[in-house]
């Protein structure tokens, strides 16, 4: 069918007017097809080349983009602009599963990521975390076998839920979290009914130098929703989208989600000798202790026009850091410093921050150049420094801040221990505490089912003791309930 009127003609990636968009070209109409159709042979081979490798963690998900204003004055912790009282910022935010594949289901039992790109008058922020505050482990050096673990089987390329159980038992730090994803909130029956947390600690500077540590806390406006462990299958087989859909569906209606952004604050030197380790991953900060504080809210109002483009070419790296922000002694967050930015370099090339999604609304002077798909370099001069006028840095405005005194021998070891550090407490607390009865019952059914799928029996007394360190009436109930094999 030819293009008629004023309908655009089809071209290919070069702008050249395309000879056919149904036929091949032959040598008569039932010959062969020849190598010199160039277009066909283009198309193709980018066909072949359409998908980049998929995120090896948070590989399905989806996003929207929005704004975030302050309302709040909170200049005396930071002078970082984006937190300045009335200021809008644009945002990209990304929600994701983290152990399943691309074409995995949205609402099987697991943490959900909550990133977010604010594009800053100073440069891109980003804040890369979860719908949980803490998580399985608090040093990088098992972060790749914790993944593995709940990843798939060398030999039958399967899930085994007794390889995860293995982890867990003998990684003890990982209670906390695991109480939280057996949890209904494991399986939340919208990303648009869920919370963000920043889960690291980061340290805020104000504009006099003095520093802060600092908890981010996105709370939904829209309540908490979760769907029970019944509810989250049955989603898997009637729509394994349900999730993407629906975010997609509601800013369609105008019916934008939006999240208000509360922040703990904890002065400087309190974190020395505060009761269990402030930078633990595997630990919250008590809102008795350092309550929560309102400043701002974030909010979702535009899909993405283009998934690939937008959502899947979107790069977040948490060493995107702006001045009056800076990283904690979180081993966790100094080994993602490095992480995210190189996998980025792999998956979708070391020019990454060039693509539109990624670039920065502010200006860019950089002397990095050159590389795969670079298209736009600096001019000379190309080095620094230099006597041409090119860029300086400003180390008075933009040095890093001073943190914490660090000295010692160089060691492998755990964190320092504080006089309350504990790996059950936490967990424990949070059953006892902070869940109804009915979440009780379904938290230790949903522990039980998960055993049932396929943990064995000489690894059954590992996984009950565990229990029974968060909480002995816990472990009871998850025991009425276990049939292993």
């Amino acid at each position: 069918m030819e293009a008629t009127g004023n309908q655009n003609h089809t071209t290919n990636d070069a702008g050249i007017p395309a000879p056919s968009d149904e036929y091949s070209l032959t040598a008569g109409a039932d010959g062969p097809i020849l190598l010199s159709d160039h277009y066909l042979i283009q198309k193709m081979a980018q066909f072949n080349r359409e998908r980049v490798p998929e995120r090896v963690v948070h590989a399905k998900g989806g996003g929207a983009f929005g704004s975030f204003e302050v309302f709040e004055d909170i200049s005396e912790y930071t002078k970082a602009k984006v937190f300045q009282k009335g200021a809008k910022t644009d945002v990209l935010l990304r929600f994701s599963t983290v152990a399943g594949e691309a074409g995995s289901p949205d609402t099987v039992r697991d943490p959900r990521g909550f990133a977010i790109k604010f594009y800053t008058s100073e440069g891109n922020y980003d804040l890369v975390g979860n719908n949980t505050p803490i998580f399985f482990i608090r040093d990088p050096q098992k972060f790749q076998d914790f993944i593995h673990s709940q990843k798939r089987r060398a030999d039958t390329h399967t899930r085994d839920s007794n390889m995860q159980w293995d982890f867990w038992t003998l990684s003890p730090e990982s209670a906390h979290q695991v109480t939280f994803l057996m949890s209904d909130r494991g399986t939340p029956r919208t990303w648009r009914h869920q919370n963000g947390y920043g889960s690291h600690t980061f340290m805020w500077i104000n504009a006099s130098g003095e520093k802060f540590w600092v908890k981010y806390h996105f709370k939904t406006d829209q309540g908490i929703e979760n769907f029970t462990d019944a509810q989250a299958k049955a989603m898997v087989s009637e729509d394994p989208d349900f999730h993407l859909r629906d975010l997609a569906e509601s800013i369609s209606r105008r019916e934008f989600p939006s999240w208000t952004l509360n922040m703990q604050i904890m002065p400087f030197a309190q974190a020395q000798d505060y009761r269990f380790n402030p930078f633990d991953l595997t630990k919250v900060w008590p809102h008795a202790d350092y309550p929560l504080i309102p400043i701002g809210r974030l909010t979702l109002d535009r899909n993405p026009e283009n998934y690939f483009a937008q959502i899947e070419q979107a790069a977040f790296e948490p060493s995107n850091l702006v001045p009056g922000i800076d990283t904690s002694p979180d081993k966790m967050l100094m080994g993602r410093l490095f992480s995210y930015p190189d996998a980025h370099r792999y998956r979708i090339g070391t020019n990454y921050l060039q693509l539109p999604v990624n670039r920065p609304k502010s200006q860019v002077n950089s002397y990095n150049r050159d590389g795969s798909m670079r298209f736009e370099n600096p001019n000379d001069p190309v080095y620094a420094p230099n006597s041409f006028g090119g860029p300086r840095a400003n180390s008075e405005l933009y040095g890093e801040a001073a943190g914490s005194t660090v000295t010692g021998e160089l060691v492998r070891a755990a964190y320092s221990k504080h006089r309350d550090d504990d790996e059950f407490v936490q967990p424990g607390e949070l059953y006892r505490s902070v869940l109804a009865e009915s979440e009780k019952e379904n938290l230790a059914s949903n522990i039980a089912n998960h055993i049932n799928s396929g943990v064995q029996s000489d690894m059954l007394p590992r996984v009950m003791e565990y229990w029974t360190k968060v909480d002995p009436d816990l472990a009871a109930r998850v025991s009425k309930s276990v049939q292993v094999k």
